[in-house]
C-alpha cells in the first residue's frame, strides 16, 4: 500500500471508527459488532505503525473512549484510566514481549494474567475504608458519578474488610522479602486514607434471562447482552432500578502506594479488603503459561455465567511496569490478548465465479487476508446474484465477514461509508468460467447454472461430493482433477475400476502410495444408504435431507422408484426437492450410471425411521465437538428414539445440544429460546 493510499484508509477508519466508538461508550449501542470494531481499530492501529508519520493527536489509537454522558456530576479521575492494545495470536504477544525486552534487555519478565471482563469499568474510591465515590471511566480522564447505582451492587463493599491477623500473616509470609510488609499491614488493619479500586461492574448472562424474561412479560424492549445491560444499568437515574438489575462486580487493580510490588500481590489485597476478583486470574511464569490459560477459558467460555473476549496481559514487577511506561494513552506493560474474533472487516478485491456439482455458479469474495476464529481468511462465499444484491456489495467495498465454529466465512454486512468513489459493481457471467457454455436462471430461482453437464469443473466437484460422501481418504482435489483430465474417470462408478498402475500415471505417485490409495478405494464398496443418496449429488438433497429419504424408503431399489406423491410424503422433502429427486432418477444417463455403480458397491438397507419413542415430535440440533460419541453417532441416537435432526436452529428447534467449542447455534438459540443441553444433559435425555 502507498502512503497515499495509506493516508485515504486511515482518515475513512478514523472518521468511522470515532463514529462507532461513540455510539459504544456514550449511548450504549452499536450498530456493528464489537469484534467488528475490534477489527477496524486493529487495522487503524496496524497501518499508523506502518507509517507512522501519518499519526495524529487527534486519532483513535491516541485516547480512550467518548465524552461522559450528560445527567451525571463529571469526575476527574486521579490517575488516567487508560485503554489497552490488542492482540490477536500468539505470534503478536511474541512480539509485544520482544518490544518490551528491547528496552528492557537486563529484566526478567513473568505476567499476572486478567479474564477480561465485559462488562463496564469502574473506579471506586475508598477514605478511611469508606466507600465516597464511584465513577465510570468515561473518556479516560474525566467519568461520571454513579456512586449511588453502584452502592447497590451487592459485590461491592460499602466499607472495606479488616482482615484477620492469620490472613495478613499468611499474606506477609508469601510474599516475604518482596513487599513492604509495615505498609501492607497498616493498610490492611486501618484502612487509614485514600484507597481507589478499579474493576469491572457486569451482568450475569442468567440473570440477563432472568430480567429478559420480565422485561417481555411487560412488553417492554430486550437487552441485547450482557455487556449492555450492565452499561445501561449503571447510567439509570433511579438507583432502584439498578437495585433491580443485580449486577456484580470484579476487582482488577488498586491505585496508590500500599507496600505491594507485584500486580499478583494488588490483587490477592483487594480480595482480603474484601474486594471479589475473578478465580481464574493467575500468576503466570512465561507467555506459555498465560497461552494455557487463554486456551482453557476460550474451550469454556461458552459455559461462563459472564461475558469475555480474552485475557488481560500485565508486566506483573510493578516497578517495571511504570518504568516501560506509555505509548499514546496505551501502558506498554499490558495487551489485551483477545480469542478470535468472529467477525472481522476486511476489504474485498475482487469477485470470482466457482462452478459447482450440479452446475451453480457460485460468486466468491476475494479478500485482504484477515485473522477470523483464529485463521487467516482470504475467500468467502457470496451464495448468488441476488445475495449480493441484498448486501449492496460492490468490488472495492469494506465489508464485516462472520466465521463461528467450523461454518465457512459469509460476508454479512458492507460498510459504505467507506468507500473512495473506485468501487465497480458486479455482474454475473453470461458464459461459464469454466467451460464457456451458456448459463441459465430458472423462473423462481436464484442460481444462475452452467447448461453444459459435461462442464469440466461439474464433474470434478461431483466426484469429489461423492469422494466425500463415501468417505475415502487420500483421494483429494489435485488427483481428482487429474483422474478426470487424463480420461481415468467419467463417472463415480470408474473409480472402483481404478487399478494401482493408474496412479503410478499420476504426479506424485509411487508404487507404495498406489496401492494405499487403491487399498482405501476398495475397501469402501460398501455403504449406507443415507450415505449413498447424499453421494449422488442431487440437487437441494443434503446430508440431512438423504438420510430422511433412507430412513423413509429403506432400501435404493425402492428409492429409485419413487413418485412425486411419495416423495413429498417424507417429513422435510417439499415441491422443489421432490422435482429435483424425480427429474434427477428420470434422466437416461444417471439412471445407466446407477446400474453401472450398483453392480460395484453394496448400499446397505436402512432401518426405517422410527415413529414413535420418547423424542417423537421433538427437532434437534448439534453443535460442537463431543466426547462420549461421534456427532454421527448422537444424531442416529436421536433418530432411534423417534427424534429429528436438522442443521439449522430455528424457532420449530425443540434441543441444541451444545459439545466442546459451540458456533454462533448457541447464540441463536440463546436468542429465540431453545432449550439448550450440554453433553451431560444430552445423554440423560437419551437414556430415558
Amino acid at each position: 500500500m502507498t502512503k497515499a493510499d495509506a493516508k485515504t484508509r486511515i482518515a475513512k477508519l478514523r472518521e468511522q471508527i470515532a463514529k462507532y466508538r461513540y455510539e459504544y461508550h456514550v449511548l450504549d449501542k452499536l450498530e456493528i459488532s464489537e469484534a467488528a470494531l475490534d477489527s477496524l481499530k486493529h487495522e487503524l492501529y496496524k497501518l499508523e505503525q506502518q507509517f507512522p508519520e501519518l499519526i495524529t493527536k487527534e486519532s483513535p489509537t491516541q485516547r480512550v473512549a467518548g465524552k461522559a454522558l450528560e445527567g451525571f456530576k463529571k469526575v476527574t479521575h486521579s490517575v488516567p484510566m487508560l485503554s489497552i492494545e490488542d492482540a490477536f495470536t500468539r505470534e503478536e504477544a511474541d512480539e509485544w514481549l520482544a518490544r518490551l525486552k528491547k528496552l528492557e534487555p537486563r529484566e526478567h519478565f513473568d505476567f499476572f494474567a486478567e479474564i477480561k471482563m465485559d462488562g463496564l469499568a469502574v473506579s471506586l474510591v475508598y477514605e478511611d475504608g469508606i466507600i465516597v465515590r464511584g465513577a465510570t471511566r468515561g473518556d479516560g480522564k474525566v467519568g461520571e458519578d454513579v456512586t449511588q447505582n453502584l452502592k447497590t451492587i451487592e459485590a461491592i463493599p460499602l466499607s472495606l474488610r479488616i482482615p484477620t491477623e492469620r490472613e495478613i500473616e499468611h499474606f506477609l509470609k508469601k510474599h516475604h522479602g518482596k513487599l513492604d510488609a509495615k505498609r501492607v499491614r497498616s493498610v490492611l488493619e486501618s484502612h487509614h486514607g485514600r484507597i481507589e479500586i478499579r474493576g469491572e461492574a457486569y451482568m450475569t448472562k442468567g440473570q440477563l434471562k432472568t430480567l429478559n424474561a420480565k422485561l417481555k412479560k411487560k412488553g417492554q424492549p430486550l437487552l441485547a447482552n450482557p455487556r449492555n445491560a450492565a452499561a445501561g444499568s449503571i447510567r439509570q437515574l433511579d438507583p432502584g432500578i439498578v437495585a433491580e438489575r443485580k449486577l456484580t462486580f470484579f476487582g482488577y487493580a488498586m491505585v496508590g502506594e500500599f507496600g505491594t510490588t507485584t500486580h499478583e500481590q494488588a490483587h490477592e489485597m483487594i480480595a482480603l479488603l474484601g474486594v471479589p476478583q475473578n478465580p481464574l486470574n493467575r500468576h503466570c511464569k512465561t507467555l506459555d503459561d498465560v497461552e494455557k490459560l487463554h486456551d482453557e477459558v476460550y474451550k469454556k467460555r461458552e459455559k461462563l455465567d459472564y461475558w469475555t473476549d480474552g485475557v488481560v496481559v500485565n508486566v506483573n514487577d510493578d516497578r517495571l511496569f511504570k518504568r516501560l511506561g506509555v505509548v499514546g494513552k496505551t501502558p506498554r506493560g499490558m495487551i489485551a490478548w483477545k480469542f478470535p474474533a468472529e467477525q472481522a472487516t476486511t476489504v474485498v478485491k475482487d469477485i470470482e465465479v466457482f462452478v459447482g456439482r450440479t452446475g451453480a455458479l457460485t460468486p466468491v469474495a476475494v479478500m485482504e487476508p484477515v485473522l477470523v476464529q483464529g485463521t487467516t481468511v482470504t475467500h468467502a462465499s457470496l451464495h448468488n446474484e441476488d445475495e449480493i444484491k441484498r448486501l449492496g456489495l460492490k468490488i472495492g467495498d469494506t465489508v464485516i465477514i462472520e466465521k463461528a465454529g467450523d461454518i465457512i466465512p459469509k460476508v454479512i454486512k458492507v460498510l459504505p461509508k467507506f468507500r473512495t468513489g473506485k468501487e465497480k459493481t458486479f455482474h454475473m457471467p453470461k458464459k461459464c468460467p469454466m467451460c464457456g457454455s451458456p448459463v441459465a436462471r430458472k423462473s423462481g430461482e436464484v442460481a444462475t447454472v452452467c447448461t453444459n453437464k459435461n462442464c469440466f469443473a461439474q464433474q470434478l466437484a461431483r466426484l469429489l461430493h461423492f469422494v466425500n460422501a463415501f468417505d475415502m481418504r487420500g483421494l483429494g482435489e489435485k488427483i481428482a482433477e487429474q483422474l478426470i483430465q487424463k480420461g481415468f474417470v467419467h463417472e463415480p462408478a470408474d473409480i472402483f475400476e481404478l487399478e494401482p498402475g493408474d496412479f503410478l500415471q499420476l504426479e506424485g505417485f509411487a508404487d507404495v502410495s498406489s496401492k494405499k490409495l487403491h487399498k482405501e478405494i476398495q475397501d469402501h464398496r460398501e455403504i449406507d444408504l443415507g450415505r449413498f443418496i447424499n453421494g449422488l449429488g442431487i440437487r437441494h438433497v443434503g446430508e440431512e435431507t438423504a438420510e430422511d429419504l433412507a430412513k423413509h424408503f429403506g432400501s435404493v431399489e425402492a428409492f429409485r422408484k419413487a413418485t412425486k406423491e411419495e416423495l413429498l410424503a417424507v417429513e422435510g422433502v417439499g415441491g422443489v426437492v421432490a422435482d429435483s429427486i424425480t427429474e434427477f432418477l428420470r434422466d437416461a444417463k444417471v439412471r445407466q450410471e446407477l446400474d453401472r455403480l450398483l453392480d460395484l458397491v453394496h448400499v446397505k438397507r436402512a432401518t426405517k425411521r422410527e415413529t414413535s419413542g420418547p423424542l417423537k415430535g421433538t427437532t434437534w440440533v448439534i453443535t460442537g465437538s463431543l466426547d462420549a460419541m461421534s456427532r454421527d453417532e448422537a444424531k442416529e441416537k436421536i433418530r432411534s428414539l423417534g427424534g429429528d435432526v436438522t442443521e439449522s436452529v430455528s424457532k420449530k428447534t425443540s434441543f441444541l445440544v451444545v459439545g466442546e467449542e459451540p458456533g454462533s447455534k448457541y447464540e441463536k438459540a440463546k436468542k429465540l429460546g431453545v432449550t439448550i443441553l450440554d453433553e451431560e444433559g444430552f445423554l440423560r435425555k437419551v437414556s430415558m
